[in-house]
């Protein structure tokens, strides 16, 4: 079965462009291409996609008004990835905070893209190294701890909280096995109990939610390598 994709981009050739790439691809479906964040809402409700590429600089509704009301809004499991030319900056962080599953920039090389879709289309999530790298560290020591945020925390076991810290810090579900001297497979109990506790989409969020509830702070190093 094939992935549907919408591609969301206010540059005509930029559209066009990330939809030929696509296309190329027999797993890969682009059932419907949208100019504005209100064609991006209006093409969604009609096609349904399992993957929107969401520009998120727009004219009129941007691309995070647009991913908030959608995914609000969607009752099927449509991921939001994110295109982007720029820096990492706090409109990002707040997209992720909206629930967007990955960004990607837009010179991404063309073998990249469609495995970036299909990533987000199987519920992982996806930043580019650039933004990875960057990002929490930059905005996380703004934020002040939420208390109501910060007592969701009690859902968790011990051991969840260990895996949801590795998450944050970088770490990978191998890494986090060998960390943890667990298998794989308990690993991946262990972040399926986080999201189903906290109601959370993916591990973009878990890390949002770390640093937002004080789980653990934001220190000078790069997340990621």
């Amino acid at each position: 079965m094939s992935i549907r994709v919408a591609v969301v981009d206010d540059q005509a050739l930029v559209r066009g462009g990330f939809s030929m790439i696509l296309r190329i691809h027999d797993d890969i479906e682009v059932v419907a291409e949208a100019g504005t964040g209100l064609e991006a809402i209006e093409v969604t409700r009609l096609h349904r996609p399992d993957v929107i590429l969401m520009d998120i600089r727009m004219p009129g509704m941007d691309g995070l008004e647009a991913t908030a009301r959608i995914l609000a809004e969607s009752d099927w499991n449509v991921r939001v990835l994110m295109l982007t030319t720029f820096d990492p900056d706090e409109y990002i962080y707040k997209a992720m905070r909206a629930g967007a599953s990955g960004f990607v920039l837009k010179d991404i090389p063309p073998d990249q893209l469609a495995t970036a879709v299909r990533t987000v289309a199987d519920g992982g999530a996806l930043l580019a190294p650039s933004i990875t790298r960057r990002l929490i560290g930059r905005f996380a020591r703004r934020l002040t701890v939420n208390a109501a945020v910060a007592g969701r925390l009690e859902r968790l076991t011990d051991r969840e909280r260990e895996v949801m810290t590795a998450i944050a810090q970088g770490a990978s579900n191998s890494e986090i096995a060998r960390q943890l001297f667990i298998g794989p497979a308990t690993v991946k109990s262990h972040v399926s109990g986080v999201l189903g506790k906290l109601g959370l989409r993916d591990r973009t969020q878990i890390v949002i939610f770390a640093y937002e509830s004080g789980l653990i702070e934001a220190g000078e190093h790069d997340i990621g390598h």
